[in-house]
């Protein structure tokens, strides 16, 4: 490691797809992984954490394709301190062009004593035999000592010093239940940089979680104080209350740049994009008053606010909207304007995609600029997720309909191609229009999932605005997510529910052929 990177630079660790994908509910398939993967290389991460491959075969398989497409930043797997562990994480990155073996053990008294019934000299003997077991296999091996605030500061040192001299790159101070006040997680990080051997030879990292709201704080006081890294998530979802938020953590870096003195790499530019694309694929939506990227962030709704702004923006902006990549609207889209602009408007909001998906997605705006007069960038967003982050189709909406009414109860209608060629009509009765769709596709398909989430909303304002439909199901066990925009709320909770199904039978066919029940 460089004077000039550990000066001057501090390392993003995006475990998005791995601590994030934990999270109730936060569930994607491969391909929505894969669409995240691409845009977190895009926005610029140093390492990204793309799943814990001994955890399933599912994250193993998700681990390796993602290693095999991700070329410009590093790929890491999560490990526990067992060689079986390490193989599997082996395997999942052999492809990476930067692989990272990231281990962990628990070195808190707590978690020594009632998880894993080890001595302390146990969880050092063992830390250390596991970093030298990935160093055969992997140059780049970080540690994580698990629950680390909690642990005693000078074994942690001990175990930290130890496993730097067995080959390990990074060393990383976790704040697991998130129960450290910014003050003493600094001071805590300054004894660990004062007191662990080698420190010098490795990069100093934490990860914090947000359990009394304090995880980003304490994030830049660990920054602030000489830790290097920083484990952070987009729109910071995550186990519990959640992980560091990785655009608050940025952009804290960035606009405080004559504080704290270093910068990350992170293209900022990219960074709405991003929390756009994670809160359509896991469902989670961003909160209006969110930092940095909730839809409140740059409003200004007080007059002598709006009064100062329009003055001068830094009066009550301490960071512009084209900065963190805000569309700014140049001109209108609507059912004249032609693939050129499209396209332009694509380039504009950081959308890339191939031939074939752009002729669908064009296809798809003219039809809803046949519906409504001016279609947005949320529009446009909408559409190209819904293809490109879509799992493949098993079974395809061919034709719906619907009879309600406060006396008659309500009856649906649905027809359903397959994509073996055959098509499906069955129509249910329901408590109403939405629940009996629903139970006639469950018959079509000859499965019951539970419908554990539905939610509905609209992408823009106006009586026009397309409906944006979630769901999440369970089928034993296993979660699944789905999404759908039409003009028509009713096709797009359909659209949403056929989402989750197609997640779901094509994630079963596929474990199925893999041996995986």
């Amino acid at each position: 490691m460089s004077d000039s990177q550990q000066a001057g630079t501090v390392r993003i660790f995006d475990t998005t797809l791995r601590d994030g994908e934990q999270a109730p509910g936060c569930s994607m398939n491969l391909q929505e992984k894969i669409e995240v993967a691409k845009r977190l290389e895009k926005l610029g991460v140093d390492v990204m954490e793309a799943g814990f491959p001994a955890s399933s075969p599912g994250d193993l398989a998700s681990v390796k394709a993602i290693a095999g497409i991700v070329k410009d930043c590093t790929v890491a797997g999560l490990c526990r301190s067992l060689e079986k562990d390490i193989d599997n994480g082996r395997e999942a990155l052999a492809q990476a062009a930067s692989p990272r073996i990231h281990i962990f053990l628990a070195t808190s008294p707590i978690h020594m004593e009632f998880k894993l019934r080890m001595t302390p000299e146990q969880v050092l003997e063992q830390a250390v035999s596991s970093v030298r077991y990935a160093k055969k296999f992997c140059a780049d091996v970080e540690f994580s000592a698990e629950d680390a605030f909690r642990s005693d500061p000078g074994f942690v040192c001990r175990v930290f010093g130890a496993v730097i001299e067995a080959g390990a790159l990074t060393v990383n101070f976790p704040d697991t239940v998130g129960y450290a006040m910014p003050d003493e997680f600094a001071a805590r990080i300054r004894y660990i940089r004062e007191h662990t051997p080698h420190i010098e030879k490795a990069f100093l990292s934490v990860h914090c979680h947000n359990d009394l709201g304090l995880a980003v704080a304490n994030s830049m006081a660990a920054v602030g104080a000489g830790a290097n890294q920083v484990e952070c998530t987009v729109n910071g979802i995550g186990e519990r209350a959640g992980n560091a938020s990785l655009e608050e953590v940025v952009m804290g870096i960035r606009v405080r740049k004559d504080y704290f003195g270093v910068d990350t790499r992170i293209d900022s530019t990219k960074i709405y994009g991003t929390s756009r694309l994670v809160s359509q694929v896991t469902g989670v939506k961003v909160q209006p008053n969110k930092a940095i990227v909730g839809d409140n962030a740059f409003a200004h709704e007080a007059g002598i606010h709006q009064h100062g702004v329009l003055a001068k923006r830094e009066t009550y902006e301490i960071m512009t909207p084209e900065s963190i990549g805000i569309p700014r609207t140049r001109m209108i889209l609507g059912k004249h304007s032609g693939r050129h602009a499209f396209e332009d408007r694509l380039k504009d909001l950081g959308l890339q995609v191939d031939k074939d998906t752009l002729e669908l997605v064009f296809a798809q705006f003219k039809d809803l600029a046949d519906k409504k007069k001016v279609v947005s960038d949320r529009d446009i967003e909408a559409l190209v997720m819904g293809v490109s982050a879509a799992a493949p189709e098993t079974w395809k909406l061919d034709h719906w309909a619907v009879n309600t009414g406060s006396a008659l109860g309500a009856s649906g209608t649905v027809r359903l191609l397959h994509r073996d060629g055959r098509s499906e009509k069955l129509v249910s009765m329901g408590d109403g229009p939405i629940d009996s769709i629903f139970k006639a596709i469950n018959r079509i398909i000859g499965k019951d999932p539970e419908l554990e989430l539905y939610e509905l909303g609209a992408i823009t304002g106006g009586s026009a605005s397309q409906g944006e439909s979630m769901v999440k199901i369970a089928w034993e066990g296993r979660h699944w997510n789905g999404r759908g925009v039409s003009t028509d709320v009713v096709e797009s909770s359909i659209k949403a529910y056929l989402s989750a199904v197609n997640a779901m039978e094509w994630e079963l066919s596929a474990g199925k052929a893999n041996g995986h029940v």
